[in-house]
């Protein structure tokens, strides 16, 4: 029912306030496990990716959003749970691992799911190096990662704003990238910097930011 929500009613709605060009949809694998590697411009990101992405895509997202009291506690739990997020709790001891594990659980059971290898939004607008658990993830799942790259959410929704506004996006999917000669390498921390350093060439592709920290 909720998804119901997020493809009928949610996506008209944000179709009609931010016009968003959407490129290479095709190239998102239609079942089995994936993993769409973005960029991070706005807490937007994270609701305009799922909403025009051609199959269910879900996310991690922090526990309170789905424990939230009065009105707008309910709205955000309702608008999360259609989007398919799942809750992490991000200040709890080994915080990062329980959501890796959370997010590879999705992928054993055939599912798509967005990550940020960058870790957080970016505030100045450029990409900054990946960390590594996005490679974790791929090879310890061995599935497909499909680099995206968003432009303009973060006029929708700059850091800060309590509410978006109405602005153009683009999103662009990439092509699925595999990684057949670091199969089983996802214990070695060589294996996994070269491979979170390809899907970040990848995004970088995409999306034409300034690199920091590289």
């Amino acid at each position: 029912m909720f998804y119901f929500l997020a493809r009928f009613v949610l996506r008209p709605l944000f179709v009609l306030t931010c016009r968003p060009t959407v490129i290479g949809k095709d190239r998102v694998p239609r079942t089995g496990p994936v993993l769409l590697a973005s960029n991070h411009l706005s807490f937007i990101d994270s609701i305009a990716i799922p909403l025009m992405a051609p199959r269910k895509v879900g996310y991690l997202a922090k526990s309170e959003y789905f424990t939230g009291t009065g009105p707008k506690g309910w709205l955000t739990k309702v608008l999360f749970t259609a989007l398919g997020a799942r809750p992490v709790e991000r200040q709890a001891q080994r915080a990062a691992q329980a959501g890796l594990d959370t997010v590879l659980h999705a992928l054993n059971d055939g599912d798509a799911f967005g990550i940020y290898p960058e870790g957080t939004r970016s505030r100045d607008g450029k990409l900054a190096r990946g960390k590594t658990g996005v490679a974790w993830l791929a090879l310890t799942a061995d599935c497909p990662v499909v680099p995206v790259a968003v432009h303009g959410t973060d006029r929708v929704q700059p850091v800060g704003a309590p509410w978006p506004r109405p602005a153009k996006v683009t999103i662009t999917f990439g092509e699925p990238l595999t990684f057949p000669a670091h199969r089983g390498l996802a214990g070695k921390g060589k294996a996994r910097r070269e491979v979170t350093d390809a899907i970040m060439t990848a995004i970088h592709g995409l999306s034409g930011q300034e690199k920091t920290g590289w």
